[in-house]
């Protein structure tokens, strides 16, 4: 990992401690919710900020950062906690196939603000903030529909 890459990874860090910390006392913070998954190999509880974002008449949870632990996590598990403040709700998260996610990826980017688009490119997903280049990108970014548990 090159030293720009680690500069952002640790910048994210840092702000994902303050939105946990926040959110776990209770104040909601814009769209983000605490998704608390088993750790694949612990088998303990393993929370991370994620957004959760309506695509397509559907909610879904789009990964922004590649190599992002709760993917791996999600995938492996069969429900999921998603806290939104005091508001907490088990659901369960489908993996959504590649060929699936390439309008998903699309009608995310072309509907959200354009630093949505640029977080791709930060994170090295993409290399142009584009829906073209996100939807082209699916095989990299994995993309969870919500459903009630």
């Amino acid at each position: 990992m090159d030293e720009k890459t680690q500069r952002y990874r640790r910048r994210v860090n840092r702000l994902n401690a303050i939105v946990v910390l926040l959110q776990r006392i209770g104040i909601a913070v814009g769209p983000i919710y605490l998704l608390t998954v088993p750790g694949r190999r612990s088998g303990k509880p393993r929370t991370a900020p994620i957004a959760v974002v309506p695509i397509a008449g559907g909610r879904y949870i789009v990964q922004a950062h590649p190599r992002a632990a709760w993917v791996a996590n999600a995938r492996n598990a069969e429900t999921a906690e998603l806290a939104h403040g005091r508001r907490k709700s088990t659901v369960r998260l489908v993996d959504v196939p590649v060929e699936e996610r390439r309008p998903l990826l699309r009608e995310h980017i072309e509907n959200s603000p354009a630093r949505v688009g640029r977080l791709f490119v930060s994170s090295g997903l993409v290399t142009e903030p584009t829906p073209e280049a996100v939807a082209a990108a699916a095989d990299r970014i994995a993309v969870f529909r919500v459903e009630s548990a």
